[in-house]
């Protein structure tokens, strides 16, 4: 199996003489055994319609063909297009659309092709990109039920990081606010043609039915955590006191962390997400 997928990628890449693009971070994957725990972690069944973000040459595209009922895939480069409608020519549930994601009206598509029903989002996503896809689709407010994507792995644990680590950060607490993360399998380099210098992994977010903590002002406390982690070296306070945007004193901040029993020289990494929903709640003049 994983010679056959191995063997046909590198017969397509050189039928098509493709060559590819460093700005789209592409690595294709060729191991059919993380293919098939991609499927399985997603729960894919024949009612599900599925998002496929960067499906490269349609490896993974076909897996998800067969498993559920409507595949979106959306792919920004254009010279993947006609090897991506020759190699899934045979399957009538597939919709290719040559867009960059982050373009596009995820909202409006969901509407088309799903109704109101949650989707299901599968990506293999290079690196500078993952934040950006990711928080666009929770924020949208689009129906989605997991995301299950393929990311560098160091990005991978910071998702599913808590309070006190190196690896938590901004990230782990926008992913937490709106998915449950849990890594489904690390991926090493020789799964890919080309091979990444780094290692990879497979996570699922799973979406929160309800969100596990409640906030007046959702920005708000966002651009608080920001806030607190663009600086980290910094105490909290000093922190979000030298972030303009916020326009906090001191002695508001002092005033609101003693409300909350936290010392004046702790540091942001140590706030779980609940204490930065209080935080945000006891600063937000809004």
């Amino acid at each position: 199996m994983e010679q056959n997928i191995s063997q046909s990628t590198i017969e397509i890449i050189k039928k098509y003489n493709f060559v590819f693009q460093k700005k789209y971070g592409q690595n294709f994957l060729i191991d059919g055994r993380v293919l098939d725990k991609i499927i399985g972690a997603a729960q894919i069944g024949p009612d599900d319609c599925v998002l496929e973000i960067g499906p490269g040459i349609g490896t993974m595209t076909k897996r998800l063909a067969e498993a559920a009922g409507q595949v979106i895939a959306v792919e920004i480069d254009k010279n993947l297009i006609p090897i991506l409608q020759e190699v899934l020519g045979e399957y009538d549930n597939i919709t290719i659309l040559n867009e960059d994601i982050l373009k596009v009206d995820i909202p409006a598509l969901v509407e088309q092709y799903n109704g109101d029903r949650p989707i299901k989002v599968v990506a293999n996503l290079p690196y500078y990109i993952t934040t950006p896809i990711i928080m666009g689709l929770f924020e949208s407010n689009v129906p989605i039920d997991n995301i299950t994507v393929m990311v560098q792995k160091e990005v991978a644990l910071r998702m599913q990081e808590g309070p006190g680590s190196k690896d938590y950060g901004a990230l782990s607490l926008a992913v937490q606010y709106y998915a449950e993360p849990y890594i489904v399998a690390n991926v090493p380099p020789n799964c890919f043609i080309p091979r990444p210098k780094v290692g990879s992994a497979v996570i699922r977010l799973t979406r929160h039915k309800e969100k596990p903590v409640q906030v007046k002002n959702e920005q708000f406390m966002f651009r608080l955590i920001r806030a607190s982690f663009n600086q980290r070296r910094k105490t909290l306070q000093n922190a979000l006191h030298n972030m303009n945007e916020l326009s906090l004193t001191k002695e508001e901040i002092v005033d609101a962390l003693q409300t909350m029993g936290l010392s004046e020289t702790i540091r942001g990494e140590k706030l779980s997400l609940s204490e930065y929903a209080k935080l945000s709640d006891l600063l937000c003049k809004e």
